[in-house]
């Protein structure tokens, strides 16, 4: 039986993030994907222009129907607009308790739209992030989570050190938003810390990679791969979607999905920082 994933985000008109990037990666990785709408956007490469939010009673509703009839082994979370929403969604996940739950704390879409509101921020980290058993911040993200500047390496060990005293067994911090040559990603959990590591590509076309990384490390924990195998494969899945861009739209274009069939080579490199014998 296939692997049955599961994704709790906004509606992308583009088609670049959000459920529609998630449900794209989970059929190229061979998951089957279902999904909970959280909130509509009007969305394009140049930005969001509009967005309205479902009703909690009919995300709670969409996240029982899907629980109730299919075996889900992982889920993540995207776009959760605001506190009652995040709250909704974390009793949801408290009651069913899927064995992954990945969340994206998605707060500001790539043209600077505000996809989460501040009030909300609290929510997040007292009430889903507990939930979680991974959490995929990127660096701005990560400094609102842990309420300190990244500036350092340092900054970034201690970021995640208190990310995961949140209650989240493993934290990661992704480095998309350095100007190194190298993007590179810092996961820390109990029993490991390492760093994974890939060509930075310049480009402008980076909609939706966010959601796309944090989906494909959902399919591939759904294969029940270990966490260093599904973090390696997640993000060779993003590279390969990055570095063959579509060139789409006038703004921010989206990554391509299909882009792992089009190079095979392995670019990814790990480097471990610290491991106990209980992996």
């Amino acid at each position: 039986m296939r692997p049955q994933v599961l994704t709790i985000a906004g509606s992308d008109s583009g088609g670049g993030a959000g459920i529609q990037a998630d449900l794209k990666t989970f059929q190229e990785l061979g998951v089957f994907g279902t999904s909970v709408l959280t909130a509509i956007t009007a969305q394009n490469t140049l930005g969001v222009h509009g967005i309205e939010a479902i009703s909690t009673e009919m995300i709670i509703q969409q996240i029982d129907a899907v629980a109730d009839d299919f075996n889900i082994t992982a889920c993540k979370t995207g776009m959760l607009v605001d506190a009652e929403r995040i709250e909704a969604v974390a009793n949801a996940l408290e009651r069913h308790r899927f064995e992954h739950v990945v969340v994206d704390p998605v707060m500001v879409a790539k043209g600077g739209a505000s996809l989460l509101q501040v009030s909300a921020v609290e929510a997040l980290r007292t009430k889903l992030i507990p939930q979680a058993t991974i959490v995929t911040p990127n660096i701005p993200e990560a400094e609102v989570l842990a309420g300190m500047e990244i500036r350092t390496e340092a900054d970034r060990m201690k970021a995640a050190q208190a990310i995961r005293a949140l209650g989240v067994d493993t934290v990661i911090i992704k480095g998309g938003h350095t100007d190194d040559v190298e993007a590179v990603d810092l996961i820390m959990s109990e029993t490991e810390t390492f760093c994974v590591k890939a060509p930075r590509i310049q480009t402008k076309d980076t909609h939706g990679t966010g959601c796309t990384f944090s989906a494909a490390l959902t399919a591939e924990l759904a294969y029940g791969k270990t966490l260093r195998q599904a973090v390696v494969d997640a993000k060779q899945f993003i590279h390969q979607a990055i570095a063959h861009g579509l060139s789409i739209g006038q703004g921010h274009g989206p990554t391509n999905h299909w882009g792992h069939r089009l190079a095979k080579e392995e670019v990814i490199t790990v480097d471990v920082l610290y491991e106990t014998s209980a992996r």
